[in-house]
């Protein structure tokens, strides 16, 4: 297995996580005790916690959650100082809005709310200065030189939880992480029903289209081969009396067999209309690519025109596998760009990214093998790799006169 693959491994993912925060929350300044003095041994358990539950976010993603805030609670009652551990609790939230249904990741955040409101009134209501922020500031205040302080009078101060800023800071983080999660949730379900269409689709098509084929196949065959069965017994039988009918007969055969050839290739491409989706359908294919997350710029260049039924399907086809395939593999941010250009005798598709990604220039995956013998089937060709700026491009040529091709 290559390294690529091996670091793609979401357990090797999350143990880089979860090794990040680790070492973050070790070099931070709250790291190694709390700003009320409290004992390290705890502290460090606590963030062990959190780091554990990142690790294990994929597997058990309720835990996970459950576990860091508890953690993250734990914390505050000392009035620790927050650490980069402590993202646990939103990195959690989303992981379980991504992989749980919606009714479960929005009752999990409702709950988690609810819990930072309680906890900020209980901080506010217990009569005595946040242990982190009150302390924070004392400590934060100029130096004085002692002569000039008045003698202390009464109890000293007794600072009690912080809660790192409450429902204001703590609550926007958990809905801006369960949102994300919940787009990529959204993201994925979308891809799967798109793959499972398309999939639906195709066998559909292929059933449809052999069963078309083998009907027409059967009467170009059928009625050909009796032409020229039935002209060369009679051009062979009027050869030593009549060769001029003979030829006449060789002229019939060459003429049928070509006719024959033609209508098989007519057959093969674009045949008998049907309700089959084609580049007049591509907008709307793109604004369904947008509304998924994606970006997409479409450009079209010639002079549009109704196209061979063959052409038109295989073209919208092969736009729509190349937008799939940026959805699934140039990663989050990715930008598509879709040209279409109509020439006089040829039309060609480009179909690019500007992701991260960076594949092999051949290419073999199942979406690009049905996308080039799509376009070989009418004379055409399909080329993919990785774009001349970056990213991945998917360009067609496809010839507008399938039936003149060999």
């Amino acid at each position: 297995m290559s390294i690529p693959a091996v670091l793609r491994r979401p357990s090797l993912q999350d143990a880089g996580l979860a090794a990040l925060l680790l070492i973050g929350s070790l070099v931070g300044n709250g790291a190694t005790t709390g700003v009320m003095g409290g004992p390290p041994a705890a502290r460090w358990i606590l963030i062990g916690i959190c780091v554990a539950a990142v690790a294990v976010r994929r597997r058990w993603p309720v835990p996970a959650l459950a576990a860091a805030s508890l953690a993250a609670v734990a914390q505050m009652a000392l009035a620790e100082t927050p650490a980069p551990a402590d993202l646990a609790v939103p990195i959690a939230m989303y992981t379980l809005a991504v992989r749980r249904r919606r009714a479960v990741s929005l009752t999990l955040l409702g709950a988690a709310l609810v819990a930072v409101t309680a906890w900020m009134a209980y901080v506010a209501l217990d009569g005595r200065p946040d242990g982190w922020l009150d302390r924070s500031a004392m400590d934060a205040a100029p130096r004085r030189d002692p002569e000039d302080l008045p003698p202390p009078v009464g109890e000293p101060t007794t600072f009690g939880p912080t809660d790192w800023g409450g429902l204001p800071v703590l609550g926007p983080l958990l809905v801006v992480a369960w949102a994300v999660g919940w787009g990529m949730h959204s993201r994925r379900a979308y891809l799967g029903e798109l793959e499972r269409d398309r999939d639906q689709r195709a066998a559909l098509a292929v059933a449809a289209e052999r069963a078309r084929i083998t009907r027409e196949v059967h009467d170009v065959v059928a009625h050909a081969l009796a032409v020229i069965v039935m002209q060369a017994q009679g051009g062979a039988a009027a050869f030593a009396k009549r060769p001029a009918d003979t030829l006449a007969a060789l002229d019939t055969i060459v003429a049928t067999g070509r006719g024959s050839l033609a209508e098989m290739r007519r057959v093969l491409s674009d045949g008998p209309a049907r309700p089959t989706p084609g580049l007049a359908q591509l907008p709307v294919l793109v604004e369904q690519v947008r509304q998924a997350g994606t970006p997409v710029d479409l450009h079209v260049s010639g002079s549009p025109r109704p196209l061979p039924t063959g052409v038109d399907v295989s073209a919208y086809r092969i736009v729509q596998e190349a937008l799939t395939n940026t959805m699934k593999h140039a990663g989050p941010g990715a930008r598509a760009t879709v040209v279409v250009a109509y020439g006089s005798a040829e039309l060609r598709l480009d179909a690019g990214d500007d992701g991260t990604r960076t594949p092999t220039a051949g290419g073999t995956g199942n979406g690009l093998r049905g996308m080039r013998e799509r376009a070989a089937l009418l004379g055409g060709e399909v080329t993919a790799g990785p774009g001349p700026d970056g990213g991945y491009l998917v360009r067609a040529r496809i010839p507008l006169d399938p039936a003149g091709t060999a």
